[in-house]
């Protein structure tokens, strides 16, 4: 299978450095042409990609070049985080990056969106949607999205790839603090009651926080029964606020009377043993050797979270040696709903998606 891929940094945004990426990425994977190109450059790029993108294409060969900017960028080569880069996958021979069928809902779907086009809208539409959100490193400067070797207006770009077969899921890294409880009154957003206990009591005793609650690292674990959570069958939501007048937590997600919850936190031994699991998992599931990866992860779980190093990649790397692989540390991760929810797929925080492919028989 001819796939490969480059990541090539500079001092500044120049659009040699996608050139670059992509002839590398062509040689290695032996190409003289691609059949389509992943492309990922640094968030020094999102004001104005499109130099960048014909260059690309000229390189490549290739008019399907799609990908986004991203605070951070990596490869199964490196990482790169602060500076300037560009990080190509090169696809060759049959396998594509086509458009989505709007009838097919088995399909997998890489998609890739600004924040402010995330809508149940596109999101809800027939496919298994997984991917990432493209941003800069406080989610509010410049977002450039791209297919065809051009900007995408609308913000948001998806497309399945051909001539492969795939497998995806997502890796929380969560540490589970205490028991589901089920949902006893709720206020909104607000979890004002767990059982017998309010919200605030209950998080303020599983966290064990005697002063102010460390919310970055703190998560709620929701689902329609106890068994769900156990099961690994839920939803996540990221902690707004605890509130100590009314006694409740503030989450940013709604959810019901009725459904259990519990509250996680994230510690990097659980991330990395979530996410060897969830590799192992997948590639049982393919049945086969994987031929390349992609992978989502939020800016908060990379370097940052690991004290300067990606363990993520390191892992990924000991787990599957050789295998090209391409993703970026994102503003928020796309993944297949797998919990009861309206909407097909579901936007994550400190989270990563993995995605392995093989050859289609």
């Amino acid at each position: 299978m001819s796939v490969a891929t480059a990541i090539i940094t500079g001092t500044k945004a120049s659009p040699n450095l996608a050139a670059r990426a992509i002839e590398v990425a062509m040689e290695r994977a032996e190409l003289t042409t691609a059949s389509s190109v992943l492309l990922f450059l640094s968030s020094e790029f999102a004001r104005d990609p499109l130099p960048a993108l014909r260059l690309a294409s000229k390189q490549s060969n290739c008019l399907q070049v799609m990908g986004c900017s991203a605070p951070g960028i990596f490869t199964e080569e490196d990482w790169v985080l602060d500076t300037p880069a560009a990080a190509a996958m090169v696809l060759g021979g049959n396998i594509t990056l086509e458009p989505p069928s709007q009838e097919d809902a088995t399909q997998l779907l890489l998609t890739l969106a600004a924040p402010n086009a995330i809508n149940t809208t596109w999101m809800s539409t027939p496919g298994i949607r997984f991917g990432g959100v493209s941003g800069d490193a406080i989610g509010q400067g410049p977002f450039s999205v791209w297919q065809n070797s051009k900007g995408n207006a609308v913000g948001h770009c998806e497309a399945a790839l051909h001539g492969v077969r795939g497998v995806v899921a997502t890796a929380h890294g969560l540490k589970f603090l205490n028991m589901p409880k089920v949902v006893s009154k709720v206020d909104l957003y607000d979890v004002c009651m767990l059982g017998e206990s309010s919200g605030l009591q209950s998080l303020q005793r599983a966290s064990m926080a005697t002063d102010e609650l460390p919310l970055h690292l703190l998560m709620a674990v929701f689902a329609d029964s106890a068994d769900d959570i156990m099961n690994g069958n839920y939803q996540i939501a990221t902690l707004v606020s605890g509130n100590e007048q009314e006694q409740s937590v503030t989450l940013a997600k709604k959810v019901k009377e009725g459904q259990y919850l519990c509250w996680a936190t994230r510690e990097p031994e659980a991330t990395l043993a979530d996410l060897q699991k969830t590799a192992i998992n997948l590639s049982h599931e393919l049945a086969s050797k994987p031929a390349f990866g992609l992978m989502f992860s939020c800016l908060g779980r990379g370097p940052y979270f690991y004290g300067g190093l990606d363990q993520d990649l390191i892992l990924l790397k000991k787990q599957f040696p050789g295998m090209p692989l391409i993703g970026f540390y994102g503003n928020g991760e796309i993944a297949p709903c797998h919990a009861p929810a309206m909407v097909n797929a579901e936007l994550l925080q400190y989270s990563a998606v993995l995605a392995l492919f093989s050859q289609s028989a």
